[in-house]
C-alpha cells in the first residue's frame, strides 16, 4: 500500500458535539482548506470569525423540513463519492458543477443520549440522523480520495498528517478512519433498532445488531495468547463499564468479568435495608453476607471461604468506609467496587498501589429489563436478563413443617445468592451469610457435597467445633431431580430447603423432607446460570 496522498482543499463539517470544533476549523483554514458547513455548525464557525460556506450555497437548495433535508443532494454526495482519477466521474463533476469534498467531519445526532435521558417517542425519532450516516458511508466508501472523521478525538491525527504531508492525508489514515466510520454507523443503527424493538416489545427481531464503543484495549483475554478489548454498549447499567477507577493497575479481562459478576450480585441487596458484601472468584461468589455495617458483612462473607477469597473481587452495596477498607487490606485483593467511598477509605486503599478501587455511583437494578448475549459457533444466543427477584416471589410451603421466621429469612437470602452462582448451585446459609457454596458441578449431589466440604474446611480454619452448615438452610437454583441431593444437604446439617420445584419426582423429595422433619418451600422460579 502506497501513501497515496490526497490534498485536502475543501472540508464539510456538520457536528452535534462541537468539542474542539473551532480549534480544528482554524487549523484547517491555516492549511488553506475551504470550509463548508450546516446549520448550527456553520453559525459556530462564523461566530469564531472564520469564513465558511453554508451547504445551502453549495447545493442551491435551502435546508427544509425542519432540517431533515439539507445534505441529501448530488452536489454533496457527488463531491464525496467521485473517484478523482476516473475520467467519467471528473467529467460528470464538471458538467454538473460538483466540487470535490476531500474531508468530511460528522458526528451524529445524539440519539443514544436522547434515549438515555428518557425522552418521548417522537423526540427520539427526531434525533435519528439520516444525512449524517449517508455522508459518512459515502465518504468511507470513497476513502481512496476522501478522509472521514466521526469524532473529535481524531482531529489531531488529521492535523498531524496535513502538517507532515503538505496539506494531504495518507491512504493508511483514510482507511483507518473509514473502518471506524462504518463501525460508528453500525453501532448507531444497532442502538436505533434495539430501541425500536423495545418500544414494539419485539423479543426476536429478524435481525439483531449490537454495537459498542471501545473503553480500553486489554493486555490479553482469559489467557495470554488471546487478544481482548472492552466495549461499552448504550445500556448505561451501573457497574464495571460505567465505574470510575480511582487507582490500581489496569483491569484485565478476567478482572472485568469477575467484577461484573460481583456487582450484579451485590445489586440484589437494597442498600436501605442492609449492608452487604460479595466476594467473587472466577465469576462465582465464594462468600456473601449481610450485616449491620459493611465491616461486619465483609467479615462474615470472608469466613465462608477465606482461601478462595485470596486474590478475589469484593463488591459492597454502600459507600466503602475506613474500617472496612482496613479490614480488606489485610489480605490480597484484586478489585474493590462500591457505589462510593469515604476520603479516609480512599487513602487507606491508596497505600496498596496495585489494588484497584472502582466507584460505580449507584447499584444496578436487579428488576431492570435488558438483554444478555453469548457467542456460540456461528451465532449469538440472546436472552432477556434474569430479573426475577426474591422479594417478588411467593414462597410456597410444601412440607408438613413450615420454616421458622429465622429459617425463612435465611432461605430468601440463600436463594438471592443462588441466582448469581453457576449451575448446578447449592448454597448453605446461616444468619444472613453463606457458609458453604457449591458451584458449576455436573451433578447437584456433587455441588451439595462440595459446599459441605468447603464449610468443613472453613470450620477447621476458624477452629470451630462443627461446620456452620449445622443448623443452616440450603438453596438450590433448580429442582432436585431425586431426593439424593437434598439428603446430602440434610446430612450436612441443613434444616430447611428452598428450591424452584417442578420435578416429576417432587412428591418423593417432599416425602423425604417430611421423613427427616425439615421444612421446604418452592419458589416456582429457576435460576440456571451457565
Amino acid at each position: 500500500m502506497t501513501d497515496h496522498p490526497r490534498r485536502v482543499t475543501r472540508a464539510l463539517l456538520s457536528v452535534s458535539d462541537k468539542t474542539g470544533l473551532i480549534e480544528f476549523a482554524k487549523a484547517l483554514v491555516a492549511h488553506d482548506v475551504e470550509l463548508v458547513s450546516t446549520g448550527g455548525t456553520a453559525k459556530a464557525i462564523a461566530a469564531a470569525g472564520l469564513e465558511v460556506k453554508d451547504v445551502s450555497d453549495l447545493t442551491g437548495f435551502p435546508e427544509m423540513m425542519d432540517g431533515r433535508v439539507k445534505t441529501l443532494h448530488p452536489k454533496v454526495h457527488g463531491g464525496l463519492l467521485a473517484i478523482r482519477d476516473n475520467k467519467e466521474h471528473a467529467e460528470a463533476m464538471r458538467t454538473h458543477g460538483i466540487a470535490p469534498i476531500d474531508l468530511l467531519v460528522v458526528n451524529l445526532y445524539p440519539f443514544e443520549a436522547t434515549v438515555d435521558k428518557g425522552a418521548g417517542f417522537e423526540d427520539c425519532i427526531e434525533n435519528i440522523d439520516i444525512g449524517g450516516p449517508a455522508m459518512i458511508r459515502a465518504a468511507a466508501k470513497n476513502h481512496d480520495d476522501v478522509a472521514v472523521v466521526v469524532e473529535a478525538q481524531d482531529y489531531q491525527a488529521v492535523l498531524d498528517e496535513l502538517a507532515a504531508n503538505k496539506g494531504a492525508t495518507t491512504l493508511k489514515l483514510r482507511r483507518r478512519l473509514a473502518a471506524k466510520a462504518y463501525a460508528r454507523t453500525a453501532a448507531y443503527d444497532a442502538a436505533i433498532s434495539n430501541w425500536f424493538n423495545r418500544q414494539l416489545e419485539i423479543d426476536a427481531p429478524d435481525f439483531r445488531a449490537f454495537g459498542g464503543r471501545l473503553i480500553q484495549s486489554l493486555r490479553y483475554g482469559e489467557n495470554p495468547h488471546q487478544t481482548a478489548s472492552f466495549y461499552a454498549t448504550p445500556d448505561k447499567r451501573p457497574g464495571v463499564s460505567t465505574a470510575r477507577q480511582l487507582q490500581g493497575k489496569e483491569l484485565s479481562y478476567n478482572n472485568i468479568n469477575d467484577t461484573d459478576a460481583a456487582y450484579e450480585c451485590i445489586g440484589e441487596f437494597d442498600t436501605k435495608r442492609t449492608a452487604a458484601c460479595v466476594i467473587v472468584k472466577h465469576a462465582n461468589p465464594c462468600g456473601v453476607a449481610e450485616g449491620s455495617n459493611l465491616v461486619e458483612a465483609y467479615r462474615k462473607a470472608l469466613a465462608c471461604d477465606s482461601t478462595s477469597a485470596f486474590g478475589g473481587i469484593i463488591a459492597m452495596n454502600r459507600a466503602l468506609d475506613a474500617d472496612t477498607a482496613r479490614e480488606i487490606t489485610k489480605i490480597f485483593t484484586e478489585v474493590i467496587i462500591a457505589p462510593d467511598a469515604t476520603e479516609e477509605a480512599i487513602a487507606i486503599i491508596g497505600a496498596r498501589k496495585n489494588l484497584r478501587l472502582l466507584l460505580a455511583g449507584s447499584l444496578p437494578d436487579p428488576r431492570a429489563p435488558g438483554l444478555t448475549a453469548k457467542t456460540v459457533a456461528g451465532g449469538l444466543l440472546v436472552q432477556s436478563r434474569d430479573n426475577a427477584v426474591v422479594d417478588d416471589m411467593t414462597f410456597k410451603v410444601v412440607t408438613k413443617r413450615a420454616p421458622t421466621e429465622a429459617e425463612m429469612r435465611d432461605l430468601k437470602f440463600a436463594f438471592r445468592v443462588a441466582k448469581h452462582v453457576k449451575s448446578n448451585t447449592i448454597i448453605y446459609a446461616k444468619d444472613l451469610a453463606t457458609v458453604g457454596i457449591g458451584a458449576g458441578q455436573m451433578s447437584r449431589v456433587d455441588s451439595a457435597r462440595i459446599a459441605a466440604r468447603k464449610a468443613q474446611d472453613a470450620a477447621n480454619e476458624l477452629k470451630l467445633a462443627e461446620p456452620l452448615t449445622k443448623g443452616s438452610v440450603v438453596a438450590s437454583d433448580a429442582f432436585f431431580p431425586f431426593a439424593d441431593g437434598m439428603l446430602a444437604c440434610i446430612e450436612a446439617g441443613a434444616t430447611a430447603v428452598v428450591q424452584p420445584g417442578g420435578s416429576m419426582r417432587d412428591d418423593e423429595v417432599i416425602k423425604a423432607a417430611d421423613e427427616h422433619g425439615i421444612a421446604m418451600v418452592f419458589t416456582g422460579t429457576r435460576h440456571f446460570r451457565h
